[in-house]
């Protein structure tokens, strides 16, 4: 069982453009999908397209659009009612794969709040193989939420039973995940290229290049990816957009490419690549393994319309080629 975490999920809305996006001009849209979304839903909505057990714990009333989504797709979740409706995301994608995102901040959430919807995930993540915290916290929720629930999941399962805690964020939350104590740092964080230069400086390694530029250069992102593992993370899964993703652990560094694929949209793509990693590591995969699923996954979902998610069957590992790489 893989359980998620998304404090603040979304309606997800991708309209497509028949051209490039025009600023301040009227343009008639191709199609638009709607769809329940937030980087753990996304996960979970992966794992049961591949027939693996999840449950995406979530704040939401019952009758919000998010969850009827969740019904209607079959998602298992378990959801705190709150007093007010979960928030709406506007993602605009062009032919080129460009895709534009304006996403709404959510609804705010109150210490009691936070307090049950933790104790909710508690209570569901008893028996799990990982929690997958994910997603842009919530107003008034504090950034450092995330390690605060990592914490409190190894202090409630003792020994053995502790589930693997993978975080999957962004600005200041994600900072947070690296800067406390060990019980409160993760198994494994997920970033992005952009991300990855940010978690790096934050451990202390300062890597002089753009997002862009790590994209490009694997053993800079590995290197980088490196300084976080030495901060007490148990290992960095880096997506490098179309170059690919790079892993790095305690014992080794991997790049995995895939050949190039007709972006329809990128969104939700890199949830699809956490969920490929887990789907893999889940039958028990070596680390070189789940990167190259994550990788295959994360292919397969750029290929598909708005946040579509793809099932295993759908993507191609046998295509992707797994490099090692130095990472000191």
């Amino acid at each position: 069982m893989i359980v998620t975490l998304t404090a603040n999920p979304s309606l997800d809305r991708t309209v497509a453009l028949p051209g490039p996006l025009l600023r301040g001009e009227v343009q008639r849209a191709l199609s638009v999908r709607q769809e329940s979304g937030g980087k753990g839903v996304n996960v979970s909505r992966a794992l049961v397209a591949s027939g693996l057990q999840t449950l995406a714990v979530l704040p939401g009333a019952a009758a919000d659009p998010v969850l009827a989504g969740l019904q209607d797709h079959d998602v298992p979740f378990a959801a705190l009612p709150i007093g007010e409706s979960l928030r709406s995301n506007v993602a605009l994608t062009e032919p080129s794969g460009v895709t534009t995102k304006i996403n709404e901040p959510g609804p705010a959430l109150s210490g009691e709040q936070q307090e049950a919807l933790i104790g909710l995930l508690l209570d569901s993540s008893r028996g799990a193989s990982w929690v997958v915290l994910a997603g842009s916290l919530p107003p008034g929720v504090p950034a450092d939420f995330y390690a605060t629930v990592t914490r409190r999941l190894r202090s409630l399962h003792d020994g053995t039973e502790v589930p693997l805690i993978a975080v999957d964020s962004s600005g200041e939350p994600l900072a947070a995940a690296i800067s406390g104590d060990a019980l409160g740092k993760p198994d494994l964080l997920k970033p992005n290229a952009e991300e990855l230069a940010e978690l790096a400086a934050a451990a202390g390694f300062a890597t002089h290049k753009s997002a862009e530029e790590l994209e490009g250069d694997p053993e800079a992102a590995a290197a980088a990816a490196a300084a976080v593992v030495r901060s007490g993370v148990g290992a960095v899964l880096a997506t490098l957009g179309s170059k690919g993703a790079v892993l790095v652990t305690a014992d080794g560094a991997w790049l995995a490419t895939h050949p190039p694929v007709k972006a329809v949209s990128t969104v939700g793509a890199g949830d699809s690549s956490l969920a490929g990693y887990l789907l893999a590591s889940s039958q028990g995969a070596a680390p070189a393994d789940c990167l190259r699923q994550a990788v295959a996954h994360g292919a397969a979902a750029a290929s598909l319309p708005g946040s579509t998610v793809p099932a295993v069957h759908q993507t191609t590992p046998a295509a992707v080629t797994i490099t090692a790489l130095k990472k000191d």
